[in-house]
């Protein structure tokens, strides 16, 4: 992929990863870069109650939205355009390119499991089911990612996140 056309990038993983911090250190390398470009996070995108019950976690929302937000950042320049947020598997590729209007790469960010345990115990640290239902997902949704293999390719994280920025723009050859 290259920067020359319109392009996405999702940058995914499990909770506690660093997928939203990622994607914005993402967006300020493509900026320094010149490069117009978008950052989004999926997450806010989906925000919404009640859930439906034959949706959990408001994908059919997520992919709505996301298409009407995708047109506003194309009409305002954007030619790269990043997300933050999960892709279970490849069976949703093709929703996710509809949303995006473009081939999207898909990125699983990887980190070290105790460290994204440390970092859930600190985020979650005055709300203990919160943490609970993070530590349980994050182990959940690794499997399921693993088994899935929905991604294009993968990046661990680096020591900080502009160095993963950076990774991340030349696993995908941006």
């Amino acid at each position: 992929m290259s920067a020359d056309g319109p392009c996405a990038l999702l940058v995914t993983g499990a909770v506690g990863v660093g997928k939203t911090t990622v994607t914005d250190a993402v967006g300020e390398e493509l900026a320094a870069r010149g490069i117009p470009s978008s950052a989004l996070d999926l997450d806010w995108l989906r925000r919404s109650w009640p859930t439906p019950a034959d949706d959990p976690f408001h994908h059919r929302l997520e992919l709505a939205t996301l298409q009407a937000v995708v047109e506003v950042h194309r009409s305002a320049g954007a030619q790269v355009l990043v997300a933050a947020g999960v892709i279970e598997g490849g069976e949703d590729r093709p929703d996710y390119e509809a949303a995006f209007g473009c081939p999207v790469t898909v990125v699983r960010l990887m980190a070290p499991r105790d460290l994204v345990r440390e970092r859930l115990h600190h985020r979650h640290e005055l709300d203990p089911e919160g943490l609970a239902w993070h530590l349980a997902r994050f182990d959940e949704l690794t499997a399921i990612l693993d088994d899935a293999g929905g991604e294009d390719v993968q990046v661990p994280i680096q020591e900080d996140p502009p160095a993963t920025a950076r990774a991340v723009l030349e696993a995908a050859r941006i």
